[in-house]
């Protein structure tokens, strides 16, 4: 069941980088700030996509979010991303937090989340992430 809204981030791609040709399978890098549940954070996303069939593209990536006191929760990530007609790749998927933290992001240890991301033709990023109950 779709539970709560965790949060929104915003930022850029900041880095993308062919891994493999077979394939082929892109390297891309994105810095971001936003709130999670009230809690300023940033976040360092890096992800790994290829081709699938039909057009979309299946993709595997890992982050880092950390708030402004230094408090630290990690998360890996899959999903699938398609091309609309305005060239913006949408990308759906699922997030699974962790975090050892005890304070403003413990929240986020050992849960589930449910996103909607984009990347503009620009290189810029948005992301809104629900819990999945």
């Amino acid at each position: 069941m779709l539970g709560d809204p965790i949060g929104e981030m915003k930022g850029r791609v900041t880095y993308v980088k062919v891994a493999d040709i077979e394939g082929p399978t892109m390297e891309t890098s994105v810095s971001a700030s936003g709130t999670l549940k009230g809690v300023q954070v940033t976040e360092t996303l890096t992800y790994m996509a290829s081709p699938s069939s039909q057009g979309a593209f299946h993709g595997v990536g890992n982050g880092v979010i950390q708030s402004s006191d230094g408090e630290i929760a990690t998360y890996t990530g899959e999903g699938i991303g398609r091309y609309d007609a305005l060239g913006i790749l949408k990308w759906r998927g699922a997030v699974f937090f962790q975090t050892n933290s005890g304070g403003k992001l413990e929240f986020l240890n050992n849960i589930v989340g449910v996103f909607e991301a984009q990347v503009d033709t620009q290189g810029n990023f948005t992301d809104k992430t629900w819990e999945w109950k």
